[in-house]
């Protein structure tokens, strides 16, 4: 009974803006919540598999460093092209360590697999930074 009640209240007022000249008003729907922002998606996704709040900052601050190096450009309209380009430039013009250019690639993986849902292949024609070659330390006898 109710329903129906509500329901022509509705209806009389669509009728009434209608005939006065103003548009009428979609009452039944109610707004929808905006999506959030992709760098806040990227922080759900890490709060929810429960990763340490520095591996959080260090993510999220790599996924915005490959970002900005593509000019704003959505990752979503990017791929494997784009990451190798990004990875490329962290090893030759940055020159960054292997470990850190391991970790960018496993932040711009994350972004890709974990919240766009997006599978990325092997990265082919990365120019990777070098491994520092460790020199053991001997002793001579006199040193021992």
């Amino acid at each position: 009974m109710e329903d129906s009640k509500v329901r022509s209240l509705v209806d009389y007022r669509l009728k009434v803006t209608s005939q006065s000249g103003q548009p009428p008003v979609n009452v039944s729907s109610p707004p929808t919540p905006a999506k959030p922002r992709l760098l806040d998606q990227v922080r759900q996704a890490i709060r929810t598999r429960h990763y340490s709040p520095r591996t959080e900052e260090t993510y999220v601050g790599w996924i915005k460093r490959f970002i900005f190096f593509h000019n704003k450009r959505h990752p979503a309209e990017m791929g494997e092209k784009e990451i190798a380009q990004f990875l490329s430039s962290l090893a030759s013009d940055s020159h960054v360590s292997a470990s850190t250019q391991n970790q960018a690639l496993n932040a711009v993986l994350f972004l890709y697999r974990e919240v766009l849902r997006k599978e990325i292949g092997y990265v082919n024609g990365v120019v990777r930074a070098k491994r520092p070659h460790r020199l053991p330390v001997v002793l001579t006898r006199q040193e021992v």
